[in-house]
């Protein structure tokens, strides 16, 4: 899917490769991701990850967006991320 952003067209990411970019960077990850709108810009993202040991809420959202490669604010619009730390139970 793609549209025009200030002229430019820029190609939506689809839910498959968000959730790739984030395993890449947190193996260990548990990613729920919803579209929200139905157009492959407006996502929800719950990731749980022991890497968030010890990591403020602040942290584990620049981790995540990390993880993006930058794609955040071009090929994906928006991304309502909400992160949870993994216990040695794996909850």
């Amino acid at each position: 899917m793609a549209k025009r952003v200030y002229g430019k067209l820029i190609m939506a990411m689809d839910l498959k490769e968000i959730e790739t970019l984030i395993k890449d960077a947190l193996p260990d990850a548990v990613i729920d991701i919803q579209d929200l709108a139905g157009d492959g810009n407006h996502y929800s993202a719950t990731i749980t990850s022991s890497k968030f040991s010890g990591m403020s809420k602040i942290e584990q959202h620049k981790l995540v967006y990390a993880s993006l490669k930058g794609k955040m604010g071009n090929e994906l619009h928006a991304l309502a991320i909400k992160t949870k730390e993994k216990n040695e139970s794996g909850n």
